[in-house]
């Protein structure tokens, strides 16, 4: 099969290149899906578990991406809940070669039905933003209706997911970013757009319930701050050093969950979840998407077949 790998861990975006690759093999509990469309994170290819299996050992040359669209092509004996030519979506495991390929294998319980009115770039671009702040706001954050939350970089992929469920939950939702993102921030259900190069943006918020930080640094350390009592503080950028005195602070990384994934396809397909999709490759072009892809605007999308 067709595929995008990197052979060398020391300058791996730079060595990215197309090439033939073995079709994988499906396990027990794992299908094959024919890739249809494929999104990857900039900066995966520094994740240390992109390099290794599960027991430690060096997989390379590896296959990067894990955000998926497609169909099962096989379904490996043991395998239940999927069948051969059913629609797919799905966020796959870290220490497995990845979607940036024509064929590629996945845990079962990490792929969720898609229906047959979503298109395939649509669909791949949910997986990664949808479930991180799926995971963000409602499993660690405990969001309810009614309650306040900051999400800081609201107009990321990631930020504008957590705006949209947010709002779709019943909260009031206060969006921080750089000015040139407010429309959109406002447009996708903030009710307050928060500009971070004032220099005192903590006294345009006040005090919420819930802080959801995608940038972390100077932003993170002083979000402790604006938390109202028995608060909560949660990030995917790095573990938090400032926590606030009465209140809870925690970073996590997403994890694949079907239940959790179908919350998000359920949303989308009642138009409440819009992904922000960017520029749309082909496979031979993806090695040049994915160094280009570092300061662009909204998912891009590798459109394999």
């Amino acid at each position: 099969m067709k595929a995008v790998r990197t052979h060398d861990r020391d300058a791996a975006v730079d060595s990215l290149v197309v090439e033939e690759a073995p079709y994988p093999y499906a396990g027990e509990g794992d299908v094959v899906v024919r890739v249809r469309a494929a999104c990857f994170t900039p900066d995966e290819l520094a994740w240390p578990a992109t390099w290794v299996d599960r027991g430690g050992r060096d997989r390379a040359p590896v296959i990067p991406g894990h955000e998926l669209s497609g169909e099962v092509a096989e379904v490996a004996v043991g395998t239940t809940g999927l069948s051969v030519g059913q629609r797919v979506v799905g966020l796959t495991d870290w220490n497995r070669d990845g979607t940036l390929a024509e064929y590629t294998a996945v845990e079962a319980r990490n792929l969720a039905p898609l229906p047959a009115g979503i298109d395939h770039v649509q669909a791949a671009a949910l997986p990664m933003p949808g479930l991180t702040a799926w995971q963000g706001l409602f499993v660690h954050g405990r969001l309810e209706a009614g309650q306040s939350v900051l999400v800081h970089g609201a107009g990321g992929g990631v930020g504008m997911a957590a705006t949209q469920l947010a709002r779709d939950a019943g909260a009031r939702v206060l969006g921080t970013g750089r000015e040139g993102s407010r429309d959109r921030v406002l447009e996708l259900g903030a009710e307050v757009f928060i500009d971070l190069g004032q220099p005192a943006w903590e006294e345009a918020v006040g005090r919420v319930d819930l802080v959801f930080d995608a940038i972390g640094g100077e932003v993170l350390d002083r979000s402790a701050a604006v938390l109202r009592p028995d608060g909560t503080l949660v990030t995917i950028a790095q573990p938090p050093t400032v926590r606030p005195e009465d209140g809870r602070a925690m970073y996590f990384i997403v994890e694949p969950n079907r239940d959790h994934l179908l919350e998000i396809i359920g949303r989308h397909r009642g138009g409440r979840l819009r992904p922000l999709v960017g520029a749309v490759h082909p496979l031979d072009r993806a090695p040049e998407a994915f160094r280009a892809k570092k300061g662009t605007v909204g998912k891009t999308v590798v459109q394999v077949a």
